[in-house]
C-alpha cells in the first residue's frame, strides 16, 4: 500500500485556501479538516473513472425470453 503524505488543516483555513488544498489532494496528498482540533472531513482524490466498453457484459447477464412482454395485469392501464 502507497504512504500518503496528511496534512491537518482548521475549517477555515479550508474555507480560504480550497483551491490549493484540492491541487494538493490531485497531486496524491491526503488533507483532513478538523474543527476544535478533532478531523471531521477528509479530502482525498477521486480514482478516474474507466471508459465503458460496449460487450464488456457478455456472458454475464441474460434477459428471460419474455422480457420485453407486457405482463397480464397490466393490460388495463394500456387501455
Amino acid at each position: 500500500m502507497a504512504r500518503h503524505r496528511t496534512t491537518v488543516v482548521n475549517v477555515a483555513q479550508a474555507k480560504a485556501r480550497l483551491s490549493e488544498l484540492l491541487r494538493r489532494v490531485s497531486a496524491g496528498e491526503e488533507i483532513v479538516i478538523a474543527r476544535d482540533h478533532r478531523p471531521v472531513a477528509r479530502l482525498t482524490a477521486v480514482a478516474p473513472a474507466t471508459a465503458r466498453r460496449p460487450g464488456s457484459g457478455r456472458g454475464i447477464f441474460t434477459a428471460a425470453p419474455d422480457f420485453d412482454a407486457t405482463p397480464a395485469d397490466f393490460a388495463e392501464y394500456l387501455k
